[in-house]
């Protein structure tokens, strides 16, 4: 049935297929909730799991206060499980529960959020009091609830957020972030998960190290792959023989939309892989006034070329429809 979701061209859609190709992407949660910054992971139960931020209805400023985790068996049938962490449930911050990620190790699941105080002022930065940190909650389940377990940030400085987990083969966890001054940094976590291990280590890119937010590190077969929103809009990737480089620059995976941020996971399900990303669509019947459009959480099929690179993704109102391999 993908198969013929993915090539079926608009009138065939719009006439056989109208419900599956034009309500998949974005992709229906069962309500009319804001999603964005999805982090996909397929854990042992064999059902994907999308970890998110929450965009709450005309939201000042990106002021954010939880997020959700979504699961599915075939990529169209979306239960939401409901927020797995709120801002109330931290101690050290009351705000900007921005996009997260996961992780399964020692027989937990790992939920690694960005979370801060404060306010930016945007007309004189100069008085902005924000301040952002990386903190990481535990639970027995994929769903949640997670518990802040450290009850602080994994460090205060440097500022940062937009958190990458990426467990390696031999078990080792490495922390990818944007962060002030550290961008194009990783740093180890302890084998307990509730610290850093040594010190920040800059990674080689090769020469070329743009602007860039929202790291996600993943691997494939012998390949490793460092992906982000170059200048916070463009999806662009890296590759190298080693989850801390050197890397080496390949270029463009999806081009920007709307003058607007993207930020994005990369995953393998059942065999094939998928681009989840956000999209700003526009949504009059939402009233606000001061945001004509408003993220929601896309997905599209990702391929790769022999030599393991990565082949360029276009956005589709189809997306992936309903997925049977």
């Amino acid at each position: 049935m993908y198969k013929l979701l993915k090539f079926a061209t608009p009138l065939i859609c719009s006439t056989l297929l109208a419900n599956t190709c034009f309500a998949s992407n974005p992709l229906d949660f069962g309500s009319n909730i804001r999603t964005a910054d999805p982090s996909a992971h397929v854990w042992q139960d064999g059902r994907i799991y999308l970890y998110t931020s929450h965009d709450e209805e005309c939201q000042p400023d990106f002021w954010m206060k939880d997020w959700h985790v979504f699961s599915s068996d075939n990529l169209a049938d979306w239960t939401d499980h409901g927020p797995v962490l709120s801002v109330n449930d931290i101690s050290w911050a009351d705000n900007y529960a921005w996009a997260p990620d996961a992780a399964y190790k020692n027989g937990k699941y790992y939920f690694v959020f960005p979370a801060g105080t404060g306010h930016k002022d945007r007309v004189n930065p100069e008085n902005s009091t924000k301040w952002m940190g990386i903190g990481i909650a535990e639970s027995d389940s994929p769903t949640g609830p997670f518990k802040d377990m450290i009850g602080e940030p994994l460090w205060r400085q440097p500022y940062a957020n937009d958190p990458a987990l990426f467990i390696d083969d031999n078990g080792k966890a490495y922390l990818y972030v944007h962060a002030k001054n550290h961008d194009y940094h990783v740093i180890e976590l302890a084998d307990d998960m509730r610290s850093v291990k040594g010190s920040w280590e800059k990674m080689d890119m090769g020469g070329y190290e743009p602007k860039m937010e929202g790291p996600w590190v993943f691997k494939r077969g012998d390949n490793y792959y460092y992906t982000m929103p170059e200048n916070n809009r463009v999806l662009t990737y890296y590759m190298a023989k080693s989850p801390k480089g050197p890397w080496q620059y390949k270029g463009v995976i999806m081009e920007q939309e709307h003058e607007a941020n993207n930020h994005h996971s990369i995953v393998e399900y059942k065999g094939q892989w998928f681009l989840f990303y956000h999209r700003w669509i526009e949504t009059p019947e939402s009233g606000c006034s001061h945001r004509k459009r408003q993220r929601h959480v896309a997905a599209e099929y990702l391929y790769f070329n022999a030599d393991g690179t990565i082949q360029k993704v276009e956005r589709t109102k189809t997306g992936i429809g309903r997925f049977t391999p």
